[in-house]
């Protein structure tokens, strides 16, 4: 029990609706995952570079991971105390709040089919604009572009019951009672809300005045009374009401307070709570993010300016917003994916380590993996990925650790980028996700970045993230000092290799990158 046992036990549950699937984790006073749900999320590929969810999935999964979690607690006797929500930030879902239908399938932020629109207002001159009030640059990684195709070629009506939000919003709507109201049950309606973070990745949001821009909106043509309210990250939104109620009735009224995407969850859940603080996520993607203090920093070349969380008045912390420089990687677990599903070599994502460590190095192979074009620091959706080097002494075995190579040195382009705006180096990093399980790819990182690298007892930092918001807004842990001391180490990876080793390899690696970009100069045929 925290704080000498003055308080009560208390859970909170997470739910993690990702990439590749939705989770629910419950999380004790000490931050600890104690029970996970999950259920994988079908992927959809309409067209190439095209990626899209089924909205409608997305929430059956929540209720079923939600309940199931839930409904164990209660069986052991436990208390949910509230529920916290985090998300793949720029997936865009349409639906009407009237009668709860999705309008069309989530458009997921690894959809690439607004580059040429992205190309455009480039061309036209809006991109200091863009950049100077979201952090962000013109690709479509972002929301805005995706919201302006559901309205203009996704056959999405601009209607008074419309909402245009990324994934929190939409997992929050339902879990606070949905359309229930509207259908006559004569409950109240969800909350539309989501949260500084999730809004801050929509090349919408004014991120100096934290609120919607109606310069941008009226640029990306998007309706700006379709977008949700935009709240603190810690701080109660509502209830939990609907469906989730129904499945399982422990959870009625169970206060729903905490959001943030998934990135800026890890960096809170890394207990990042100081500035030149920095994390890497290794999940679908990679995403770097360095605390940046409580200024919103200037557009800088290659980066993303993001906010980090807003606290608002939980805990008595000011000033209660945060701001990270974010790089952001598009491929990492995905090449794994790459291994084993396109190219057959692995049977499952565990095998790769074992595969990899089995030969000295790549044998000069090297491996890109723009799947989806590049993102941090290139912004170069028309890349593509590409296999340099190969012999005829090539083997999957040198295939497997090149792209272990890959995540790292994809990482470490983002850490020279973020070095170079702060003018100074990094002096650590807090390695979480999927893969950071691989000792070889923390060796790889620690000696590409020439800094340790530490992995937390728990590697599901983004599901304590959204925890730990809403426990905080609830009173189940009472500090981000509390917090911190609850973060635990399991493993710190120190460099091995001396600089200059580690600079030929990345210079290699540089030469791979440049054969990959500009590969696709337009969007694919549909035919």
């Amino acid at each position: 029990m925290s704080s000498g046992g003055a308080r009560p036990a208390a859970y909170v549950v997470a739910v993690d609706a990702g990439t590749t699937g939705v989770r629910a984790l419950a999380v004790d006073e000490q931050a600890t995952v104690v029970d996970v749900a999950y259920r994988e999320l079908t992927q959809h590929f309409p067209r190439p570079g095209w990626v899209e969810h089924d909205a409608a999935e997305i929430w059956n999964h929540v209720v079923a991971t939600v309940a199931e979690v839930a409904g164990r607690l209660r069986e052991d006797g436990r208390t949910v105390a509230a529920i916290g929500v985090t998300n793949q930030r720029e997936t865009v879902v349409a639906w009407d709040h009237r009668t709860g239908q999705p309008l069309h399938r989530a458009v997921v932020w690894q959809d690439r089919r607004t580059a040429v629109r992205c190309d455009a207002l480039r061309a036209a001159g809006h991109l200091p604009l863009v950049r100077q009030r979201t952090g962000l640059v013109l690709d479509p990684y972002f929301s805005a572009t995706k919201m302006a195709w559901l309205l203009a070629e996704g056959a999405v009506a601009d209607t008074p019951d419309l909402v245009l939000g990324t994934v929190d919003s939409w997992v929050v709507w339902n879990l606070t009672g949905g359309a229930s109201g509207a259908r006559g049950s004569g409950r109240d309606h969800g909350v539309i809300a989501t949260d500084v973070t999730n809004a801050s990745r929509t090349a919408l949001f004014d991120i100096g005045s934290l609120a919607w821009s109606p310069e941008l909106a009226e640029l990306f043509g998007v309706p700006l009374r379709a977008l949700p309210e935009v709240r603190p990250s810690c701080g109660r939104l509502g209830r939990v009401a609907g469906d989730a109620a129904e499945a399982e009735p422990a959870l009625r009224g169970v206060p729903v307070s905490g959001v943030a995407g998934d990135q800026q969850a890890a960096l809170f859940g890394q207990a990042c709570f100081h500035p030149g603080m920095a994390k890497v996520t290794y999940g679908t993607g990679s995403f770097v993010l360095v605390h940046a203090g409580d200024t919103c920093p200037a557009p800088s070349d290659g980066l993303l300016a993001t906010v980090a969380w807003d606290l608002g008045g939980a805990a008595g912390v000011l000033p209660p917003v945060a701001y990270a420089l974010e790089g952001a990687v598009f491929a990492t677990g995905a090449a794994v994916q790459w291994l084993r599903d396109g190219l057959g070599i692995i049977s499952q994502a565990s095998d790769t380590e074992p595969l990899a460590r089995s030969v000295p190095d790549s044998g000069g192979v090297s491996v890109v993996p723009a799947f989806a074009g590049m993102g941090s620091p290139w912004w170069d959706p028309y890349a593509r990925g590409a296999v340099v080097g190969i012999t005829r002494g090539t083997t999957r075995a040198h295939l497997a650790r090149a792209v272990v190579d890959a995540m790292a040195m994809q990482v470490r382009d983002v850490a020279d980028a973020v070095c170079g705006t702060l003018g100074h180096p990094l002096r650590a990093l807090r390695a979480d996700g999927g893969a950071s399980v691989m000792d070889l790819l923390l060796q790889c990182q620690a000696d590409q970045l020439q800094v340790p690298v530490s992995r937390p007892r728990s590697a599901e930092t983004t599901a304590l993230g959204a925890a730990t918001l809403a426990g905080l807004a609830e009173g189940v842990w009472s500090s981000l000092g509390e917090l911190a001391d609850l973060w635990a180490l399991d493993v710190e990876i120190a460099p091995e290799v001396a600089p200059a080793v580690a600079d030929a390899a990345h210079a290699r690696w540089l030469q791979a990158v440049h054969r990959a970009r500009a590969w696709a100069t337009s969007e694919p045929d549909p035919k």
